[in-house]
């Protein structure tokens, strides 16, 4: 029977320790996955916490999934920990709103490094773990309406986007052969830190909601439903697919 149950599978969540991230985590557990936190900037303990007290497996993995030899260590702690890797959640992303034409080198290399880069990264050291325990995976990141669409102040963030989106096309062709499926979640406007002060603009998030045919904002927890689908053998034949997670404010035009 096709089912959403996950028990006695393990999942690598990036940038797991707060918003989306921590609600995929949450989500995950409860659906029966023991689940490696990784966070860098921000303390994932309460994450760990929260799924233990609610009689999940958890642990914390702090890495820079920009540094090749970061990622590589936290994959194999997370096989260490918990005796295999099933699942790939790449959420870890930045977006610092700037200026295109004063934008600073730097800044783009680092948003390119963590969001694009690290996708690379991870996939590539869970996959090499799932084809060597032969028993599939899945490969689930987290791209954007912004992989559609453009941003004024988001020139460096909307490429990444769309980057992870068209790798997540071309692992599923690489690693469909070995039972891996490959696919990206989009979300729509989610109440984050990275758009917190974006939508306490005033006005700004009655535009948004008006725009939206649901009439809300998307919470973490819209998006981590859909990721667990995803992980699931609900999803056993899902491959290569990009789903969109907006409450309809693509096509929306009006």
């Amino acid at each position: 029977m096709v089912t959403m149950d996950l028990s006695g599978k393990v999942a690598l969540v990036t940038g797991g320790s707060r918003g989306i991230g921590r609600a995929i985590c949450l989500r995950l557990a409860r659906a029966g996955a023991a689940v490696a936190v990784n966070h860098h900037g921000t303390d994932a303990e309460g994450v760990v916490e929260a799924i233990e007290g609610g009689g999940g497996r958890a642990v914390a993995m702090r890495a820079d999934v920009a540094r090749k030899d970061e990622v590589e260590t936290m994959v194999r702690a997370t096989v260490d920990a918990f005796g295999g890797l099933d699942i790939l959640v790449n959420n870890a992303g930045i977006c610092p709103f700037h200026n295109f034409l004063d934008m600073p080198e730097d800044l783009w290399d680092r948003v390119q490094a963590v969001n694009l880069k690290g996708a690379f990264l991870c996939s590539q050291a869970a996959a090499r773990v799932m084809v060597e325990q032969g028993r599939g995976g899945r490969i689930i990141s987290i791209s954007s309406i912004s992989a559609l669409v453009g941003g004024g102040e988001q020139t460096h963030y909307t490429p990444t986007k769309a980057g992870i989106h068209s790798l997540m096309q071309s692992l599923a062709i690489v690693l469909g052969p070995h039972g891996i499926t490959c696919n990206s979640v989009m979300p729509g406007t989610i109440a984050t830190d990275i758009n917190r002060e974006d939508l306490a603009e005033p006005g700004k998030r009655a535009y948004m909601e008006r725009r939206i045919p649901l009439g809300r904002i998307g919470e973490p927890d819209d998006i981590a439903g859909p990721v667990v689908f995803l992980a699931s053998d609900a999803a056993r034949y899902v491959n290569g697919a990009g789903l969109l997670v907006d409450g309809g404010l693509f096509v929306n035009l009006q």
